[in-house]
């Protein structure tokens, strides 16, 4: 049993936004030869137990993979309120699946990788609601573990129509921690930032 079994751990992998820098759905886009999402979703499964997508029904993601039986969607979540409504509407799907936790992360992080998952869970604590890295002077609320706990505030904070995630961390108990491997981290914004990638696999 690993450590994240041990915890319950869910995974939610956020694949709802508009990809408006990359002119087209991230989730889809080839990686190696699969669609960055399952790609994401395999890393994350090696330690989260269900791995969650998270996009709404109408979303270009739900509509171009939304039948591919290898992937659990969440579609519930309130449509242009950013990604705190995802993790809004998969953490609610968690605490369903009974887990206590779960690791949060975006669908374009091609080189995620499980270890950053160990990581995160070594600081996790009883004290924290929310572990996120912290590297280079930012914050990664879309490379954390959010506790099942911390729903009543995060929905509170959607509710009242704020939904900037720097304000959702400050309504819970939130730490920072750093990684060994900010490579981890990377994310494709932009065709640019894909091609990239790719020349330096």
């Amino acid at each position: 049993m690993t450590e994240a079994t041990q915890h319950g751990l869910a995974g939610i992998v956020l694949a709802g936004g508009r990809s408006r820098r990359m002119g087209q759905d991230k989730a889809s886009l080839d990686w190696e030869g699969r669609p960055m999402v399952k790609v994401i979703a395999e890393a994350v499964g090696e330690r989260c137990k269900p791995v969650l997508i998270a996009a709404p029904a109408s979303s270009q993601a739900h509509d171009e993979l939304g039948d591919d039986p290898e992937l659990t969607w969440i579609t519930d979540e309130q449509v242009g309120k950013g990604p705190l409504a995802g993790i809004v509407a998969a953490l609610k799907a968690a605490k369903a699946a009974d887990a206590s936790a779960a690791f949060v992360c975006a669908t374009d992080m091609p080189l995620l990788a499980p270890e950053l998952i160990d990581e995160l869970l070594g600081a996790m604590t009883s004290a924290p609601d929310v572990v996120i890295v912290h590297d280079g002077g930012r914050d990664h609320p879309l490379a954390g573990i959010y506790r099942v706990r911390a729903l009543p505030a995060l929905q509170a904070q959607l509710d009242s129509g704020d939904v900037l995630m720097t304000n959702a961390l400050e309504a819970v108990t939130t730490y920072r921690v750093g990684v060994s491997d900010p490579a981890w981290l990377t994310n494709v914004d932009a065709p640019e930032d894909l091609h990239r990638l790719r020349a330096g696999a």
